[in-house]
């Protein structure tokens, strides 16, 4: 079982093709399954809720985060859910984590405005961790759209170090914590309107970020970095999904479109397309072979599936699409169109219909 979302688990390694896909969108949790190489939608969950962030953080065990509701756990493989946010305020959750530690599980939610919780009772009870909103630019964190308020867009943890733990901050800032989220300190050398951040598996100090003005690279934790793209580059002038093969991590995955969100609704295009790098990020090719050109619709879910011998990859969009390749990126079927937006909460008010 896989999933695809916003702002949950991008990354999965599975022993042969996934049985089933869940998708959360902004009418709720659609839940896919295979027969063959075709997809069916089988069931729909939580329906009025715009759910956000999915995550599997044990066998059977998924949780799902919500925008104006919260977290739901569901306990067999997102058959039945039930509310388990208690303690999440402002109720505004778009993203999630889950860290193995201690011999037990820790589990982070971040909201809007940018607030980060966490739980180790399984989602029971959650606590705030204020250091988040203690950094020096919180007074500087401002989301352009109405309420203007910055949320934290992504939850990375280190897949090696336990403690060491990052939040990027959506036109706010990138925080990393080295003791599990009870102080943070700020990393500089990149642009403030962070996206999504992923770590080489191989080399925990080799970090990758996406944002407003392009995708960045650092090999030393974050002290330095190298800026990759940039807004004047074909390939992505605004990049926002972004995935790595852990296996093979000069082998990227990335979804970006043309122009910014205010471009975007004048001209009623957003241009996305998927790009592919197998050179860390060095290069970048837009990638066709079933892919629309420039789709009008942007992408804002991304998931990647190691097999034993296969790279798939799956994509959402604003327009309720899904995308899926089999072969590293090289064909893609559509195996689902039609759904609620696959997207952050407030872009799918904006970019619904394109």
């Amino acid at each position: 079982m896989i999933a695809l979302s916003h702002g949950g688990t991008t990354a999965y390694t599975a022993s042969g093709p996934s049985p089933r896909l869940l998708v959360g969108t902004a009418g709720g949790v659609f839940i896919l399954d295979r027969a063959g190489h075709d997809w069916k939608i089988v069931d729909r969950a939580l329906p009025h809720r715009h759910v956000s962030a999915l995550i599997f953080p044990a066998p059977g065990l998924v949780y799902a985060g919500a925008f104006h509701d919260s977290v739901y756990i569901s306990r067999d493989r997102g058959e039945t859910w039930e509310h388990c946010g208690d303690g999440i305020e402002p109720a505004n959750v778009g993203s999630l984590a889950a860290v193995h530690r201690d011999g037990g599980l820790r589990l982070y939610a971040g909201t809007e405005p940018a607030h980060l919780f966490c739980s180790d009772d399984l989602g029971r009870r959650w606590t705030e961790l204020p250091a988040l909103r203690a950094v020096p630019s919180v007074p500087r964190w401002m989301f352009p759209a109405p309420p203007h308020d910055a949320h934290v867009k992504h939850i990375v943890p280190d897949p090696v170090r336990v403690d060491v733990l990052y939040a990027c901050i959506e036109q706010g800032a990138l925080l990393k914590s080295t003791d599990g989220g009870e102080s943070w300190r700020e990393l500089h050398g990149v642009d403030e309107d962070v996206h999504f951040l992923v770590i080489d598996p191989r080399d925990p100090e080799r970090l990758y970020i996406t944002g407003g003005n392009g995708c960045y690279a650092t090999s030393d934790g974050g002290v330095t970095w190298k800026h990759l793209t940039t807004r004047d580059d074909p390939v992505g002038a605004y990049p926002d999904t972004l995935v790595l093969a852990s296996r093979d991590p000069a082998l990227m995955f990335m979804g970006a479109a043309r122009g910014d969100p205010p471009v975007w609704r004048k001209t009623r295009t957003a241009q996305g397309r998927v790009c592919r790098s197998r050179d860390g990020g060095r290069t970048w090719e837009v990638l066709g072979g079933g892919l629309p050109r420039d789709m009008s619709a942007a992408i804002e879910a991304m998931t990647i599936v190691e097999g034993a011998d296969s790279i798939s990859v799956y994509v959402g969009t604003t327009a309720g699409d899904i995308y899926a390749s089999e072969d590293g990126g090289e064909s893609w079927t559509r195996i689902a169109f039609g759904l609620p937006p696959i997207a952050k909460y407030g872009h799918d008010r904006a970019l619904v219909g394109l």
